[in-house]
C-alpha cells in the first residue's frame, strides 16, 4: 500500500472519518458467471482529486500557448501577401471614409468636442489588429457608449462643475476605469461571462437605446433649445412636440440630409437587385452615403456662411483643433472615480455585449472563431491606451463591422489603413469641419441608429420560440424609454435570469414508457437492432419473407414531446417505472423534481405490504390509509425498480445526491420488506459515477432475505475495431499460423501418426484465445478444451462499463433489460417458496 494511502488512512482514523471502499468487488457472489468467449473485464475506476487537480493546473506548453494567444496577429502575419493587402486596403479607405464623420457626431453624443470622436477612432482602428481574433471588427465611438459616456460626464459635471470645461478629463478617466476592469476579465480568460447576458437582452438594450438616441438627436435636427436632451427618452419626446414652434433654418439641413441618406440607400439597394453584375459598385455607393451627405452639406453650408463665420445662418461645428491637442497623462482621483462608480458596471456590460454579439456574428458568417476572452484584452487595450491621447469609451460598431466584412477585408491589418485615413482628417481636413452642419451630422446620428432597432420578423421569431421573451423584450425596450438606457440593461438581464432560475427550480423529468417502431425507407420496413447494418451502420434492405424487424424506443407517457397521442405507449414492465431528468440534476431543481417522481410512483403503485398498520390509530397522520368502506386498489402493482435516465445530467452534487438518497430510503420503507432497485443510464460523467457510488448505488442493495446474493448481472458488450482494425488482422494471422501447423502431420515417439485428435491435443499446445477470461473458472475450462477446426474465430469484445457497476447502463434498453431480468428471477424464487429454495448451503 502507498505510503501516502497509509498516511490517510490514519488520519481518517484520527478524525473520525469512515473510509468507504466502493471499488471492492460486489458482484462475486455467485451471479452470472462470464465465459471469455462473452466478453473481456474490464473494472472501472473512480477519479481522485489528483486527477481534477492535474486537469485544471497548467502545462507549461499551457502558459506558453497563454502567452502566445495574447498576440493572435503573430500566427497569420508571416503569411501577409499582396492579394491579402489589396483587400485590406480597399476595406480600410472604406471605412476610414465612414468612420470620420460617424466619430465626430458621436463625440457630440458623449458632451464632447468633436476632435475627440476622431481622436478615439484612430486608437481604435490602430490597435485592435495586434490583439484582435476576427477579421472584421472596427473598435471606435458607436452610439450607444457615446450616449452612456454622455450621461455619465453630465452627472459628474452637476455634482463637481470645476470639469464643465473639461469634460473630456471625466470621458478618458471613465474610459481607463472600463477598459481596465474588461482587460482584467479579459486576461484571466473568463470570456464567458457574457453569455450570461441572453440575447433578448441584447435586442432589447440595442432598440431601447436606438429609440432612446433618436429622440435625443431630433431636437438638433429640427433647431430646438430650450430643454435638456438628457431626460428620460418620453420627457424628451413630450418636450420635442411642445417646442416645434421654435423650429428654424436648421430643420432643412437637417431633415432634407436625413430624407437624402435614406433615398440614397434605397435606390442603391433596388440598383443592386436590378443589376446584379454591377452589385458591388452600388454596395460602395451605399456605403459612402454619410460621407457624400456631410461633404454636400459641408459645401451648402460653406457658401452660406463663409462671409458670416462668425454669425452662422444656422447651428455649424466651429473651429476643429489640428492634431493631438489633448495628448496627456489622463487625470484619476477619488472625486472622479466615486462620481461614476455607480455607472461602471452599466459601462462594462455595454462595451462588452455589442462587441461580442458582433463578432461571434460575423464569425458564423465568414467561417471562423473568436475568443471572446482575447477579444476583451483588445477591447480593454484599447480603452485603456485611448485617454492618452485623449479617447472615450470605444467599442465595436455593427454598422462599420458589417460595412467593413461587405468591402473584402482579408485580415484585421486594414485598420492600419483606417487609422491612417483618420491621421489624415485629423492633420490636413480640420480647416473643413468647421463648416459641417450640426444638423446634418445629427441626421448621420439618426440614420445610423436606425438599424440597431429590431425589426418586427425578428421579434416574430423570437416569438415563436420563446413567447415570454417578447414580454421581456418590450419590459426592457418601456423602461429604458421611461427610465434610462442603465435601468433597461439591468432589468432585461434580471428579468431573464429569474426565468431562467424559475425554469430551473421548477424543472422536473418525465416519465417513459415502451414502444416498438418499424423503420421505413419508402414503402419497405427496413433495419434490424440485432445486427450491424451497411458500412456506416445504415439500413440495408431485408429479406421480405421475414417479419419487420422492429426496436424498443422510449417516449414520455404523457405524449409530452409531441408525439402521436393515437401511439400507445406502454409501462415498461409492472412496477418498473423510467424517469428522464429534464434539465439537469443539482440543488436547485432536485427538491421539485424528486418531489414529481415521489407522488407519481405513489399514485400509480400500492404498499407491499398493506397490513402494515393493525390498528387505525397506528397509522401516521399523513397516511391515514383509505376511507371507510374503500380499500385499496389491489390491481396497481408494487414498486419493483426505477431507472433513471441521466443523459442530460452532466453534474451532480451534494444536495442533490443527499435528496436522492433520502427518495431512495422512503421508497425502500413503501416497499418493505422488498426493496427498490436503482438503475441509472446514460451516465456522462466520472465524477457523477462517484458520487453515485459514494451514496450507495450503482450495485445490489443487500436484503434481508439475501436475494441480492442471486443477482443477475447483465452487462453491454462491444467488439474490439471491426473487420479491418489491427486486432483482428492480427487474430486472423494467429488463427491461419494456428489451423496450418494443426494439419502438418505429427508423428508419436515411437514413429507412429496419431489415430485421432486426441493425441494432437495432447502433443500441440493450445492456440491463442479469441478473448481474454472475465472468471478464473471459465479460464480453466476453456485450457480444457480441444481447438475446432473450420470453425470461424469470433471477434474478442469487452465491456463497456464496470463489472463493479452492474446498475450502471450504457443505455435505457440494457437498463430495462437487467431490471426486468432481476424482477422476473425474484418472482420465481418467490414462486417456488422463498429465497432459500435451490440455494445450495
Amino acid at each position: 500500500m502507498p505510503v501516502s494511502r497509509q498516511i490517510g488512512q490514519k488520519l481518517a482514523k484520527v478524525l473520525g472519518i469512515k473510509l468507504d471502499d466502493p471499488d471492492v468487488d460486489n458482484v462475486t457472489r455467485g451471479e452470472s458467471v462470464f465465459s471469455i468467449q462473452t466478453a473481456d473485464s474490464f473494472v472501472e475506476q473512480q477519479p481522485t482529486s489528483g486527477e481534477w487537480l492535474s486537469e485544471i493546473t497548467p502545462s507549461g506548453r499551457d502558459i506558453a500557448n497563454y502567452f502566445r494567444s495574447l498576440f493572435p496577429f503573430l500566427s497569420w502575419i508571416g503569411f501577409y501577401n499582396l492579394q491579402w493587402f489589396l483587400g485590406d486596403l480597399v476595406a480600410g479607405i472604406t471605412i476610414g471614409a465612414v468612420v470620420v464623420p460617424q466619430g465626430m457626431a458621436y463625440a457630440k453624443l458623449a458632451n464632447l468636442p468633436v476632435q475627440f470622436g476622431l481622436y478615439s477612432s484612430f486608437m481604435g482602428v490602430l490597435l485592435y489588429w495586434f490583439f484582435a481574433t476576427s477579421k472584421d471588427i472596427t473598435i471606435g465611438p458607436v452610439a450607444v457608449v457615446s450616449t452612456v459616456t454622455g450621461s455619465v460626464v453630465a452627472k459628474v459635471i452637476e455634482k463637481y462643475p470645476q470639469y464643465e470645461d473639461t469634460p473630456w478629463i471625466i470621458a478618458s478617466a471613465l474610459a481607463l476605469i472600463s477598459g481596465a476592469i474588461v482587460l482584467f476579465i479579459g486576461l484571466i480568460r473568463c470570456g464567458w461571462i457574457v453569455e450570461l447576458i441572453p440575447l433578448v437582452s441584447l435586442a432589447a438594450f440595442m432598440t431601447g437605446s436606438a429609440i432612446s438616441i433618436a429622440a435625443g438627436q431630433v431636437p438638433t435636427l429640427m433647431g430646438i433649445s430650450g430643454f435638456s436632451t438628457r431626460d428620460s427618452t418620453y420627457l424628451v419626446i413630450i418636450n420635442t412636440l411642445k417646442n416645434l414652434g421654435k423650429t428654424d433654418l436648421n430643420a432643412a439641413m437637417g431633415l432634407t440630409a436625413l430624407t437624402m441618406l435614406y433615398a440614397i440607400r434605397f435606390s442603391c439597394t433596388w440598383a443592386a437587385k436590378k443589376f446584379p453584375s454591377h452589385h458591388k459598385l452600388f454596395f460602395f455607393l451605399s456605403t459612402l452615403r454619410a460621407v457624400f451627405v456631410i461633404l454636400l452639406y459641408t459645401m451648402i453650408s460653406w457658401l452660406v456662411n463663409m462671409h458670416r463665420r462668425n454669425n452662422p445662418a444656422f447651428a455649424i461645428l466651429g473651429n476643429v483643433p489640428r492634431g493631438f491637442q489633448h495628448a496627456a497623462v489622463p487625470t484619476i482621483n477619488s472625486d472622479i472615480i466615486s462620481s461614476f462608480v455607480g455607472e461602471l458596471p452599466a459601462t462594462v456590460i455595454v462595451l462588452l455585449i455589442e462587441h461580442i454579439a458582433i463578432s461571434k456574428s460575423f464569425g458564423r458568417v465568414n467561417n471562423y472563431t473568436i475568443n471572446p476572452s482575447q477579444e476583451m484584452v483588445a477591447i480593454g487595450v484599447t480603452n485603456v491606451l485611448a485617454p492618452f491621447l485623449g479617447g472615450f469609451p470605444s467599442t465595436g460598431s455593427f454598422s462599420r463591422t458589417a460595412i467593413k466584412s461587405k468591402a473584402g477585408v482579408r485580415t484585421p491589418f486594414a485598420g492600419v489603413i483606417t487609422a491612417l485615413v483618420v491621421l489624415l482628417a485629423i492633420y490636413a481636413l480640420t480647416a473643413v469641419f468647421f463648416y459641417i452642419s450640426s444638423a446634418s451630422l445629427a441626421a448621420v446620428i439618426i440614420h445610423a441608429v436606425g438599424d440597431l432597432i429590431t425589426p418586427p420578423n425578428t421579434l416574430y421569431k423570437f416569438w415563436r420560440v420563446s413567447p415570454i421573451e417578447v414580454l421581456i423584450f418590450f419590459i426592457g425596450v418601456i423602461i429604458t424609454v421611461f427610465s434610462s438606457i442603465e435601468n433597461g440593461i439591468y432589468a432585461t438581464i434580471c428579468i431573464s435570469f429569474a426565468v431562467f432560475m424559475f425554469r430551473v427550480l421548477k424543472s422536473r423529468g418525465r416519465f417513459l414508457g415502451r414502444v416498438q417502431v418499424h423503420s421505413v425507407l419508402g414503402d419497405h420496413l427496413i433495419g434490424n437492432n440485432n445486427n450491424v447494418v451497411g458500412e456506416y451502420g445504415t439500413f440495408e434492405a431485408t429479406d421480405g419473407s421475414l417479419s419487420p424487424p422492429t426496436r424498443n424506443v422510449f417516449l414520455p407517457i404523457d405524449h409530452g414531446d409531441g408525439s402521436n397521442p393515437d401511439v400507445e405507449i406502454s409501462s415498461p414492465y409492472p412496477g418498473i417505472f423510467i424517469y428522464r431528468f429534464s434539465e439537469g440534476f443539482n440543488y436547485p431543481s432536485a427538491s421539485h423534481t424528486l418531489d414529481y417522481l415521489g407522488s407519481h410512483i405513489s399514485a400509480h403503485t400500492r404498499r407491499t405490504k398493506t397490513d402494515t398498520y393493525e390498528r387505525a390509530g397506528d397509522r401516521p397522520w399523513n397516511n391515514p390509509g383509505p376511507r371507510k368502506g374503500q380499500r385499496e386498489d389491489a390491481s396497481l402493482p408494487t414498486l419493483k425498480a426505477i431507472i433513471l435516465d441521466l443523459s442530460s445530467v452532466n453534474n451532480v452534487d451534494v444536495t442533490s445526491v443527499q435528496q436522492l438518497i433520502d427518495v431512495r430510503n422512503q421508497l425502500d420503507g413503501y416497499t418493505a420488506p422488498e426493496v427498490v432497485d436503482w438503475h441509472f443510464a446514460c451516465i456522462n460523467n466520472r465524477w457523477t459515477k462517484r458520487a453515485l457510488v459514494s451514496a450507495g448505488f450503482g450495485y445490489p442493495t443487500p436484503r434481508p432475505d439475501g436475494l441480492h446474493s442471486r443477482w443477475k448481472s447483465l452487462f453491454s458488450v462491444a467488439e474490439i475495431g471491426g473487420a479491418d482494425s489491427a486486432a483482428a488482422a492480427a487474430e486472423q494471422e494467429a488463427n491461419e499460423k494456428e489451423q496450418t501447423q494443426q494439419l502438418q502431420p505429427i508423428t508419436t515417439t515411437s514413429g507412429a501418426k496419431p489415430d485421432g485428435p486426441s493425441s494432437l491435443g495432447r502433443d500441440t499446445p493450445p492456440g491463442p484465445s479469441v478473448a481474454s477470461s472475465v472468471t478464473q473458472s471459465a479460464a480453466s475450462a476453456q485450457k480444457s478444451r480441444a481447438p475446432e477446426f473450420g470453425k470461424a474465430v469470433e471477434p474478442r469484445r469487452v465491456v463497456v462499463h464496470g463489472l463493479n457497476r452492474p446498475l450502471f447502463h450504457v443505455d435505457l434498453t440494457s437498463a430495462l433489460q437487467s431490471a426486468v431480468a432481476n424482477v422476473r428471477a425474484r418472482e420465481e424464487v418467490e414462486a417456488r417458496g422463498g429465497a432459500d429454495i435451490g440455494v445450495a448451503p
